[in-house]
């Protein structure tokens, strides 16, 4: 059964308080970051169900803003997410060829994970930072200027990273 942890609960609750009677549905984009968090990285049917129980608001409401939003999974994710941004100016410098990169570099294809759960690669819209381009978010961090030089060492120091936490 899908239920957050008492304290991700009370949360929740302080978070609806923010908003007037009846405008609930408000506090879905940060109830949907809690319980993303809080069941594995991804928000599955159940999790988006039990969502709309809390705020209540309809299903399909919390799944169209799930849908929209890129920072919201709706399958299990790799350890790292490769968020590339995929926008005009990062194009024009060169996010397609690093798309393809990465791609070759760890044998999926945008929107998949690698075997091994480690990598996930997804393309994303704007992230605000054009004029580092091509760039992507790894995280909470963003990753700038990139090249095929500088995606091997982001791709190693994830493995060791990983190799250093297990």
């Amino acid at each position: 059964m899908i239920k957050f942890s008492d304290e991700k609960l009370a949360k929740v609750k302080e978070l609806i308080t923010h908003y007037p009677e009846g405008k609930q549905k408000s506090a879905l984009l940060p109830v949907l970051h809690i319980a993303q968090e809080s069941f594995g990285g991804w928000l599955s049917p159940e999790v988006m169900d039990y969502v709309a129980g809390l705020l209540n608001i309809e299903p399909i409401e919390v799944y169209e803003v799930a849908t929209f939003y890129s920072m919201y999974n709706l399958k299990p994710m790799g350890k790292y997410m490769f968020e590339v941004c995929q926008t005009g100016p990062c194009m024009l410098k060169g996010s397609d060829d690093i798309i393809e990169y990465i791609k070759q570099k760890l044998g999926i294809e945008v929107g998949e994970t690698t075997a091994d759960g480690l990598f996930s690669l997804k393309t994303v819209e704007c992230l605000g930072a054009c004029g580092y381009a091509p760039m992507m978010q790894l995280g909470k961090f963003y990753r700038e200027h990139l090249t095929k030089e500088k995606v091997d060492a982001i791709i190693e120091e994830c493995r060791k990273t990983a190799a250093q936490n297990n």
